[in-house]
């Protein structure tokens, strides 16, 4: 399993600060969640940046088990 950690609008989104999920690419994985949790976060998510690890990825990156994905909307100020 790999553990997703929303922040901010996500959270808020998501009803939840993390949560595990399979591993799958960046873009599988931003499908399945907007399915879950619906047209809320699938608006959200399409602002959001995607870490895997830390490391910014894009789409086609791999999430392998035990990865961290963070999902961070864009944030006001510095």
């Amino acid at each position: 399993m790999s553990t997703v950690r929303y922040f901010a609008a996500a959270a808020e989104a998501a009803g939840r600060e993390q949560e595990p999920v399979e591993p799958a690419s960046v873009g599988e994985l931003r499908a399945a969640l907007a399915e879950r949790h619906g047209e809320r976060l699938a608006r959200v998510m399409e602002r959001c940046s995607v870490l895997v690890n830390g490391v910014r990825s894009d789409n086609d990156a791999q999430v392998g088990a035990g990865d961290v994905v963070d999902v961070l909307p864009p944030f006001a100020g510095g």
